[in-house]
């Protein structure tokens, strides 16, 4: 049982890692322009993240798909850059092409999960695969959900209490975390 907590505890500090942002980032990205209201779509998305992410690891690990570190280290930045300007230009955040989305955001997590993929190989043992894969993605989809949960409530204190202007938060913030994910990806340039 102690071998269930571990793989769930690093999936939950793979999320939470101050020196890895990129999830962070993402769901920060994702999250800030919903309220509470919209818990459902961002419960679907934190879900679909969570499948693309295991479903890469589970690839990666088995070296049934191998693709470059230097251009999956490019590639995540990129997902978080796109979901912050899908945030600057989408005003009123409601989309007629929900399966577009939902496939954008599976597709997300699979580059993200790539990323994580290459030290997933060095600590796992084969005998212990499947059994640690699915108690990291319990550990991921625990701090995503806890993450994404904390923001809404941000977002609520924000502009309900505070009185600022939802627009402008979601300018703010994804302007920051733009920047941010820009810098990141210069800096993992792979040619």
């Amino acid at each position: 049982m102690d071998l269930y907590w571990l793989y769930i505890k690093l999936g939950y500090e793979h999320v939470m890692d101050i020196n890895g942002l990129d999830h962070f980032y993402f769901l920060i990205a994702l999250a800030i322009p919903f309220q509470y209201r919209d818990w459902k779509k961002l419960l679907l998305w934190v879900s679909l993240f969570t499948l693309g992410h295991s479903l890469a690891l589970f690839f990666s690990y088995f070296e049934w798909i191998k693709i470059s570190s230097d251009i999956i280290e490019f590639l995540i930045p990129v997902t978080i850059s796109l979901t912050c300007l899908s945030v600057l230009i989408n005003k009123n955040h409601k989309s007629s092409l929900k399966f577009l989305v939902n496939l954008i955001t599976l597709f997300f997590g699979i580059i993200h999960g790539f990323g994580f993929g290459f030290y997933f190989l060095q600590i796992i043992s084969k005998e212990d695969a499947i059994v640690a894969l699915l108690n990291f993605a319990i550990g991921i989809e625990i701090a995503q959900l806890l993450t994404v949960l904390i923001i809404i409530m941000l977002n609520y204190f924000i502009v309900n209490f505070l009185k600022f202007n939802s627009r402008k938060w979601e300018i703010i913030i994804s302007g920051i975390i733009l920047f941010q994910a820009l810098r990141m990806s210069f800096d993992n340039f792979p040619f």
